[in-house]
């Protein structure tokens, strides 16, 4: 296959940049961003190179470079926001501080260069900067600029090197993909031949080849990535899976009744551990969300090494995927966002060794790859879940009352969006329970009681987000039967905020 090279400078978008030339039938690949020239050429059909974003200036003492012979390679090279600063830099530009930093949606005046082909002039795209580049070297000219970004965009089509200083990668930016694809097809002439269905014999191989004779054990949530993992790694293994569903009383309604019906029609070796007083436990008077990620992910392992010494495992088998990952700042110069107990959770002196099918693929990827599977709809279209469950939900002190009220709270939501046709159109929809209270009137009487926030999302990979917009009569309906069926809550607000800035969960 046609390939593109992603070199990782620390942005927390860089996985995104891969995911959306993906998108594209191209496949894509994360690379270290000092990784030698000499090793680049050797990738067979390499057809263009992108430099990702990342938090640093290129000034500073520590901050993420590569070679300038990565730029004479004759590939394509594209840099992005601080790749964009990194390119000018080493080409001998000049990059200062602005004078204000420059984020969120903004206004970019696009010119005639070959990433904005087929574009208007007047484009919105998405900023996440202070430094900007103000010199450009020799052979290179401006191709857009906004009001704080006089080189917004640049391009050197003599020896095919492009920037930008904007993010074509989130969805913010209106055109982004197709800018993305201008520079995969109509810069490096990369052509179509990714499909991660076509993967699915490669895993089980994989599978095979990783875990060999051994007892294995999954960690199974009922989410489409777990689901996924367990049947991928079940027709690899056979019966030497044993499949765990922990029931740690932060779960959804119903939810232990719906693994055991489930994952019945799949003839697994299927463990239902009801630990919920466990996990309560360890969790009182505990209020700091990355603790709280931190104890539960500790806990999980517990349980598991006991499930795994039960049926003689040896190997621990987790759904994780891309986006879990690169949230939980593995990568060199990235920063943690928040600890994913599957993955910034675990604890360094694991008895068990950890295998992860899916950890190169994205969300959508995943689904795609279940459908393939025959995965009940029920599973392939789920909602997503946070691995902490509930814990993460209630911002605060966790105690079983508490959880009871977010979980009827969020069941709610989703009937509601269920009855109008909205469930399926929407990436996640949950309630959070804030720790504070405030005043109402209920039966003629004053009331002072928690208020619910609802938060419903559209994504496509959990990496950016953004609200969705919910009929005000829907929304009405969710909110008059959370204040009537929940006896602890008066009050019902609507979150507004997209990823980035906030994230998807609250905690």
């Amino acid at each position: 296959m046609d390939k593109i090279a992603v070199l990782d400078f620390g942005g927390q978008y860089c996985h995104l940049i891969s995911r959306r030339i993906r998108d594209s039938g191209v496949y894509s690949e994360v690379l270290p961003n000092d990784l030698p020239a000499d090793e680049l050429r050797k990738i067979e059909g390499l057809k263009g190179i992108i430099f990702s974003g990342g938090a640093a200036s290129v000034y500073d003492e520590n901050a993420p470079s590569c070679s300038k012979e990565l730029l004479e390679l004759g590939v394509p090279v594209l840099g992005i926001c601080y790749g964009h600063q990194l390119v000018a830099h080493i080409g001998g530009g000049a990059v200062v501080k602005g004078g204000a930093g420059e984020y969120g949606v903004t206004e970019m005046k696009a010119g005639e260069g070959a990433l904005f082909a087929g574009l208007d002039e007047a484009q919105k795209v998405w900023m996440n900067h202070r430094d900007v580049v103000m010199k450009l070297p020799e052979g290179y000219s401006v191709t857009a600029s906004t009001a704080h970004s006089p080189v917004a965009a640049f391009e050197n089509p003599s020896a095919k090197i492009y920037g930008v200083q904007f993010h074509p990668e989130v969805t913010h930016t209106l055109n982004g993909s197709r800018i993305l694809e201008n520079f995969v097809f109509g810069v490096c002439g990369a052509k179509k031949g990714w499909d991660p269905t076509n993967i699915i014999s490669g895993i089980e191989d994989e599978a095979k080849a990783a875990i060999g004779p051994r007892k294995a054990l999954i960690a199974l949530s009922g989410g489409v990535d777990s689901a996924t993992a367990a049947v991928l790694v079940g027709k690899a293994i056979g019966g030497n899976l044993t499949a765990a569903y922990v029931d740690t009383g932060l779960m959804r309604e119903g939810e232990t009744a719906f693994i055991g019906k489930t994952f019945s029609r799949y003839g697994m070796k299927l463990k239902i551990i009801d630990a919920s007083g466990r996990f309560f436990s360890a969790l009182k008077g505990v209020t700091d969300p990355e603790e709280k990620r931190k104890i539960i992910g500790s806990l999980f392992i517990d349980i598991f090494d006991e499930a795994a010494g039960e049926a003689g495992a040896e190997v621990l088998v987790q759904g994780t995927i891309y986006s879990d990952r690169i949230e939980s700042g593995i990568t060199k110069h990235s920063s943690r966002i928040k600890s994913h107990h599957n993955v910034g959770g675990l604890p360094e002196n694991m008895r068990l060794q950890v295998y992860e099918p899916l950890r190169d693929l994205y969300k959508d990827e995943v689904r795609r790859i279940a459908a393939e599977l025959a995965l009940p709809e029920e599973i392939t279209k789920r909602h997503v879940f946070p691995g902490p469950g509930l814990a993460v939900r209630v911002l605060g002190e966790v105690t079983p009352g508490k959880v009871a009220v977010v979980r009827k709270a969020s069941s709610i939501i989703e009937q509601e969006l269920a009855e109008g046709g909205l469930h399926d159109k929407v990436w996640m929809a949950f309630a959070v329970l804030l720790p504070v209270k405030s005043v109402g009137i209920q039966g003629d009487e004053r009331s002072y009681k928690y208020p619910v926030v609802v938060r419903i999302i559209e994504s496509k990979d959990a990496m950016t987000a953004n609200f969705a917009r919910i009929p005000y009569e829907v929304l009405e309906r969710i909110s008059t039967r959370i204040t009537n069926e929940i006896a602890e809550v008066n009050r019902v607000v609507y979150d507004l905020s997209n990823k980035p800035p906030a994230t998807m969960e609250w905690e």
